[in-house]
């Protein structure tokens, strides 16, 4: 199962949509725009997991794609 993340930069003004926790695939301004496209890319690719991380760093949600 992939796992896709959503957290931010180490200044949290800009969020990254990451495979495997790894490389950065893109980023963006707002939080929201990047977990819309998390979610788009982790239901393209089922099975997959999508962990969505505050500007803390902390677990706030995550979504499985079945």
């Amino acid at each position: 199962m992939k796992e896709y993340t959503v957290r931010p930069n180490k200044d949290a003004d800009a969020w990254f949509l990451k495979i495997e926790d790894v490389a950065p695939e893109k980023d963006f301004d707002k939080m929201d725009e990047a977990i819309e496209a998390g979610k788009q890319v982790a239901e393209e690719n089922k099975p997959s997991r999508l962990v969505i991380y505050n500007h803390l760093n902390q677990i706030v949600d995550e979504k499985t794609f079945h």
